[in-house]
């Protein structure tokens, strides 16, 4: 693989400086969702759809935990990105070291809290009647996985920042690849179900974890830490954080929107309808996977050049990468509205020998998730405006702006309709909250991206 410099963040044009860094991007997280799409395809036709939605009661709290690495490690990278820009490597080196310290002491707190209240927080994120059970078992495997999860997180931002995207695909790649197979192992070969469901994606989380601790112990990172880059430094804490928290609040309130989706849709129809939501969200992962590669090859150009003060590149960065994530989400978006019925049929088992329950299900299913499925992606297109707007003031180390834009589409906008709607329109309410969510936040941040580009990024 050949070497890549920080440098060349700096001096490449955009366009293919774009497309280098967002291609791998978008491969590594493509791998990823499709490993979460596939997951939860096995699961729904080895285990049953109850099980799906059981995976889907426990994400929220599992990823919010994994998102506090993904947050120490957004934050201390955009801090990187500007260090490495502006020549500083010993603060770069001071950050990083800070970056796995703190990750460490947070998310192994968070997991013991956790394991401690499980019998109370699956309930409370709707996983209630037949889905408490499952939900319970895959919940405590994949806790204790999850401070490698984000430990892999947090690293992976910090290899992008290095300009290592290749790097940080495989590193996504690998763990996603061992999911699979140790799916088809542990629930169809060994027939160990939920546990075997939990296992694989544990193991899934070490793997990733032993790569990218490889990465940083060869020579193919420029960050080489001693012991006295892991004590905690206050300002660099708080630089970390104040970009941190922009990243932890998106989780944050994603988690509460599952808590909300979850017990609201199960109000409305029970353990299906929880499942028709779970196997929407995973659509949301997995389908707009381009678009957040974008995003993420976005982040260390425009960080590393307004470190640099090279405005220009910054201005044209934006406009690229605006357009690029435009273009794919209009062509998810037309692969959506024209197959939903033959992409939520994959989630669901059609074997000879399936219970009433499931079959009924199944039906319930196959009647409502297409039509949500339509309304939830109806503003797809502009959803390019939102990321890369939010990225871009989380990038040059902007925090409020982020954390506002960041919080403007589902926590603004996207909550409040979900408690109002569903009450006038019923299920229909749900799912339209969110293209309306999407347009009122698409406008909110297109309004300040265009004040602040013009007062802020003179051209030098």
């Amino acid at each position: 693989m050949a070497k890549v410099s920080a440098e060349q963040l700096g001096n490449e044009p955009i366009g293919p400086l774009l497309i280098s860094q967002a291609v791998p991007a978008s491969i590594g997280i493509l791998v990823m969702s499709l490993n979460i799409l596939v997951d939860t395809i096995f699961v729904g036709n080895w285990i049953g759809s109850i099980a799906i939605a059981a995976i889907n009661v426990v994400l929220p709290v599992s990823f919010f935990i994994a998102a506090l690495g993904m947050a120490i490690g957004i934050g201390g990278s955009s801090v990187i990105s500007r260090a490495l820009g502006a020549e500083n490597k010993e603060k770069a080196l001071k950050t990083f070291g800070n970056q796995i310290t703190l990750t460490l002491l947070v998310t192994i707190t968070m997991v013991l809290l956790g394991l401690y209240f499980v019998d109370s927080l699956i309930p409370t994120f709707g996983g209630k009647g037949a889905i408490f059970d499952p939900a319970k078992t895959y919940y405590i495997i994949v806790l204790y996985g999850v401070p490698f999860l984000a430990l892999c997180m947090m690293g992976n931002t910090v290899i992008r920042a290095e300009g290592k995207p290749k790097f940080a695909m495989i590193a996504m790649i690998i763990p996603s690849l061992g999911n699979l197979f140790l799916d088809y192992l542990f629930i169809y070969v060994f027939d160990w179900g939920m546990a075997g469901a939990a296992w694989a994606t544990t193991a899934g989380y070490l793997m990733c974890f032993g790569y990218i601790l490889y990465f940083f112990l060869s020579n193919n990172s420029e960050l080489k830490l001693r012991l006295h880059h892991f004590i905690l430094n206050g300002r660099i804490l708080k630089e970390i954080s104040a970009l941190g928290v922009v990243t932890l609040s998106r989780q944050a309130v994603t988690s509460i929107t599952y808590l909300l989706m979850n017990n609201i849709l199960f109000s409305l129809g029970g353990e299906p309808m929880v499942a028709v939501y779970a196997i929407i969200g995973r659509m949301l992962m997995f389908a707009l996977f381009p678009v957040f590669g974008v995003t993420q090859g976005f982040l260390p150009i425009a960080g590393f050049n307004y470190g640099a003060k090279k405005f220009q590149r910054v201005r044209q960065s934006i406009k690229i990468a605006i357009m690029y994530a435009a273009l794919v989400a209009t062509v998810v978006f037309l692969i959506l509205m024209v197959f939903p019925f033959q992409i939520t049929s994959l989630f669901l088992g059609n074997s000879d020998n399936m219970s009433a329950l499931d079959v009924e299900t199944n039906a319930f299913i196959l009647e409502h998730a297409p039509k949500a499925m339509r309304w939830v992606f109806a503003a797809t297109p502009i959803i390019a405006f939102q990321l890369i707007g939010a990225a871009y003031f989380q990038a040059i180390g902007k925090a409020i702006p982020a954390l506002l834009l960041t919080l403007s589409r589902q926590g603004f906008f996207f909550i409040p309709l979900i408690l109002t709607l569903p009450y006038y329109f019923g299920e229909t309410g749900v799912w339209i909250s969110f293209p309306i969510a999407d347009v009122l936040a698409t406008i909110v941040t297109v309004l300040y991206l265009r004040m602040a580009v013009k007062n802020e990024l003179q051209t030098d």
